[in-house]
């Protein structure tokens, strides 16, 4: 099993299983390399040059803390989706009063799942949290933090100064 086929993750030790026979160095390089926001967001070619922002240093650094630890604890928390779902059932539609921003690069695979752009654009999300402020990245993927970081600390800035 590839981890670009890790599907199951309900089934103890299989996504794991998957993930053994892989290179951590190349998972890593794969996962944080991917420019594509549709499923599946690991790519199957490992990528030739690593983007401006992650360096050779930064992967050796995460692939050796998988090594050490494998990538159950990560894999845990999406094979947990149902048991999330029961355990924050009370607070099914309580809005959230603090003011938020929420920061979003336009190539994440979680801004592109079907539903989730009206979700966040049409108003279902102010409704769930009135004191909503939405910012899209464009050009940048899930660690727009790291990719952007300049624009990402201003935007963060620009919100702390608020209060």
């Amino acid at each position: 099993m590839s981890p670009e086929k890790v599907i199951d993750l309900n089934e103890p030790g299989k996504a794991e299983e998957g993930f053994a026979c892989a290179d951590t160095a190349n998972v890593i390089k794969k996962f944080f390399s991917t420019r594509d926001p549709k499923p599946p967001c690991i790519p199957v070619e490992v990528p030739a040059t690593l983007p401006s922002w992650l360096t050779e240093e930064d992967i050796q650094y995460y692939a050796a803390k998988y090594n050490k630890k494998g990538f159950t604890g990560g894999l845990n928390y999406y094979g947990a989706l149902d048991l999330r779902w029961e355990l924050t059932g009370a607070w099914i539609g309580l809005q959230i009063q603090v003011p938020v921003k929420f920061i979003v690069g336009d190539l994440d695979i979680t801004y592109n799942i079907p539903g989730i752009k009206d979700y966040i654009h049409k108003g279902d999300f102010k409704r769930d949290v009135p004191n909503l402020e939405v910012v899209v990245i464009e050009g940048v993927a899930h660690f727009l933090n790291q990719e952007k970081p300049e624009e990402v600390n201003a935007h963060i800035y620009e919100f702390i100064q608020k209060f």
